[in-house]
This record gives structure tokens, C-alpha cells and sequence, in this order.
């Protein structure tokens, strides 16, 4: 592509990488702790384009092309096979990079994630901070509105974004913000998620502002050899419920089970 992505590796022993794709706007060091509680689990992320200190395209990339660019940097370090784990923004990449690369995506993680423009909205007025990308240019502004936004135990104790605001990087320019914007825009997994042959394990927090649960139902429903896990949590649930979730992933991917389940963690 030419461009210069910046990106992330840890190291570890499992068979298979993990590919996390990230929120949007939201640079890589926000997955960072998520990746060292993936005990026995290699992991690598990256910043989007214009995200991060990732650079700036020229143009905007629709979900097609960066799910390319996604296979480009697993040739550049030699990886074959991956596991892709994917949130909010992330979980419609993640899907796109499954459905596109279907043969090198072996297991499937989605977590506080749609199917894209066909969903259950949350409101209105959550959307509309949502779209603007002041949350990651103002810091205060994030704390301010983050119980709003995020839900679950943000609205009890706000605190809980001091951590995730310290590791939070603004991007380049609000340009490479709304070049994600773009990209997700009008698109859809709805009409071929029953065409997934991946274990998919979906991940939803019951308390989710910004993706409503039954999304993740409506995934569940789609998604032909998938497990729904719904946590008392809102959408920040890997960070929030970090200690609960990593097991749930690094067991899903070290037994993968083809068996379709329903659980609900309290």
C-alpha cells in the first residue's frame, strides 16, 4: 500500500497469532493490556491508517481494501494462519477480514460488535458523540461523557477511564477519524455471516449504550457455529471485565468447541 502502519507485537507460544482489530479512532497501546493478560497467546494489532501514528492515506479505504492491507502486514511478518479478534468498529473489520480471507481466519472473536448498517441502533444523541471525534482530541471531554457513551460499571464509577484516557493518542487529524467512518458506511455482513465457517465466539455487555445486545443475538443467529457470552458490563467490556473476558478468549482459542452455547456472566 505504501504507506507506514505502526504496529504491535507480543510474542507467545500459541499456534496461531491473534489479529485484533481495534475500535474506531482508537489507537493500538489501547490493546495493550489486553494482549499481555492473553496468557500463551501470540498477539498482533496495528493503528488503521490515519489513526495512531499510522499515516494518513490519501484516500479512504473501504473495508474491502483494508482488509487487504491487513493480509499485507501478516505477509510482511511472515504470519500464515491467524485468529482475529475484533471490537466495536473493529468486530465489522474483523468480520470483513473472516469472510474475505476465510482460508487464513481459523477462529472468530467479535466483541460489542453489529453486522454494520443493518443493526438495532442505540440513541440517537449516543451516536451523534459517537461520529464526532472530540472524544479523542479532549480528554476531559471523554471522562465527561464516557457513562454515556460506554455504560456499564462507567456509569457507577467513572474513574475507570482514567487508565484508558492515559493510553489514549489522538489521531494524526479528525481526517483519518472520518476515513473510518467512511469505510463502515452503508456497509453490511448481514447477507453472507451464515456463510462463515469459522468457530466465532461473540462477546456482548448487557449494559451497551452504543451496540445494543441484540446485536450480538442477531449475530448469534446468523453466525452458524457460534457461542454468545453476555457480561453484565457495557461496551468497554474488554477493558472493564478484562480479567473475566481474557480467559473466555484464550480457552475459546486453545479449545475451540463447535458446540453453539448461550451463557450469561454475572
Amino acid at each position: 500500500m505504501g504507506l507506514q502502519i505502526h504496529v504491535a507485537r507480543k510474542p507467545d507460544s500459541s499456534e496461531r497469532p491473534l489479529l485484533l482489530f481495534n475500535g474506531i479512532g482508537a489507537n493500538l497501546e489501547i490493546l495493550i493490556p489486553l494482549m499481555q493478560e492473553l496468557k500463551g497467546i501470540e498477539c498482533i494489532t496495528f493503528d488503521m491508517p490515519g489513526i495512531g501514528l499510522s499515516e494518513v492515506p490519501r484516500l479512504p479505504m473501504r473495508f474491502k481494501a483494508l482488509a487487504k492491507l491487513s493480509a499485507q502486514i501478516l505477509d510482511h511478518f511472515g504470519y500464515g494462519q491467524v485468529d482475529a479478534l475484533g471490537v466495536s468498529w473493529g468486530g465489522a473489520m474483523a468480520q470483513e477480514f473472516a469472510h474475505r480471507h476465510h482460508k487464513r481466519c481459523q477462529n472468530l472473536i467479535l466483541a460489542a460488535t453489529s453486522a454494520g448498517a443493518i443493526m438495532v441502533p442505540g440513541k440517537p444523541s449516543v451516536f451523534m458523540k459517537l461520529t464526532n471525534p472530540k472524544r479523542y482530541f479532549d480528554k476531559d471531554y471523554l471522562k465527561d461523557i464516557a457513562q454515556h457513551i460506554y455504560g456499564g460499571e462507567l456509569r457507577k464509577d467513572p474513574e475507570l477511564m482514567n487508565e484508558y484516557t492515559e493510553r489514549v493518542r489522538p489521531p494524526k487529524s479528525s481526517q483519518g477519524y472520518l476515513y473510518q467512518l467512511y469505510a463502515g458506511a452503508y456497509w453490511t455482513s448481514i447477507h453472507w455471516l451464515h456463510k462463515l465457517p469459522q468457530p466465532t465466539l461473540i462477546l456482548a455487555g448487557t449494559d451497551d449504550p452504543l451496540v445494543p445486545v441484540v446485536n450480538a443475538r442477531i449475530l448469534h443467529s446468523r453466525i452458524p457455529n457460534s457461542q454468545l457470552i453476555e457480561i453484565d458490563c457495557g461496551h468497554l467490556l474488554l477493558m472493564t471485565k478484562m480479567s473475566e473476558v481474557a480467559p473466555m478468549i484464550t480457552d475459546f482459542l486453545t479449545y475451540s468447541n463447535p458446540a453453539v452455547k448461550l451463557a450469561v456472566v454475572h
